[in-house]
């Protein structure tokens, strides 16, 4: 039997060093505090005292709760702009892939609220939506239309999160697509041209597909960051809204844990909302699959 020698084990140790705190980290702030979760979703426990174990009672009431229903309600409804986030940020990425003036400045415009503060933008945009002085019924008493409350009325507080969310992450999607474009090979669009595709052809035969790792990617994290949609929700609407109309997920397990101290509830929600990430990332990742293609 060989044995190793004193400078490879001393290459392995300090490999395992290296690799030791992100390791930790994970271990940490990752692995145990999900299991840790999963376990307190079995018991009645308020976060500070002992942890009473009653099996499935979380769940049982979890199903016959209507605010949870509501919470998950809002949460998909405001997920809906994700495709038109998605078909925005592709139209704005074709434009600025020109070769015109000003391409420039107008990508860094646009990504200049992908890196600003979530919680300041919110604020910004609580006080444009006001009723009373917002800009956004400024702009429309210009044509003679009078705007509503939009965070105070329960028929528009979800349209209006999902605008700012849209408007938020359009410069992330609008610059992975940039790149996507740009690196796709100019000789496809040439012979296109040669064949007679007009532009419409040309994005839905050859730009459409060669993007679409993009659009996976994008979809996939958007579903997972809109699931878990709540700082806007927080600061926008701090009582969930109208009827508890623009409550999320997220934001119903908030209240639930540190206003309520029902941890172990909470902890169940949390579980459930994990779980129904997973399935539709999943259903994502199989979908994916059946539809790519490899190009040489």
């Amino acid at each position: 039997m060989k044995t190793k020698s004193k400078l490879y084990r001393k290459e392995m140790y300090n490999g395992y060093l290296f690799i030791l705190p992100p390791v930790l980290g994970f271990l940490l702030f990752g692995l145990f505090p999900v299991v840790y979760s999963f376990y307190g979703s079995f018991t009645d426990w308020d976060g500070l005292g002992h942890m009473d174990f009653i099996g499935l009672g979380n769940y049982k009431d979890i199903f016959t709760d209507e605010l949870f229903y509501k919470a998950m309600f809002n949460t998909l409804f405001m997920m809906l702009g994700i495709p038109v986030g998605i078909f925005m940020s592709l139209m704005l990425a074709l434009g600025l892939n020109r070769r015109i003036p000003g391409t420039t400045v107008f990508r860094v415009v646009y990504y200049i609220p992908v890196i600003s503060s979530l919680a300041a933008i919110s604020i910004l945009w609580q006080w444009a939506y006001n009723g009373d002085y917002g800009l956004v019924n400024q702009f429309l008493d210009l044509f003679g239309i009078k705007g509503p409350n939009w965070l105070m009325d329960k028929y528009t507080v979800k349209p209006a999160i999902m605008i700012m969310a849209i408007w938020k992450g359009l410069g992330f999607s609008m610059l992975l697509y940039l790149a996507a474009l740009q690196s796709i090979p100019k000789d496809y669009y040439e012979a296109a041209q040669l064949d007679g595709a007009n532009a419409l052809q040309t994005l839905r035969k050859i730009t459409w597909p060669m993007v679409k790792p993009v659009t996976f990617f994008i979809v996939v994290t958007s579903i997972i960051g809109g699931s878990q949609i709540f700082i806007e929700v927080n600061i926008m609407t701090s009582t969930g809204g109208a009827e508890y109309s623009s409550a999320s997920v997220v934001f119903y397990v908030f209240q639930k844990a540190f206003g309520n101290l029902q941890m172990g509830y909470a902890s169940a929600m949390a579980v459930i909302l994990g779980v129904f990430i997973f399935i539709v990332t999943l259903i994502q990742f199989k979908m994916n699959e059946r539809t790519s293609y490899d190009i040489d």
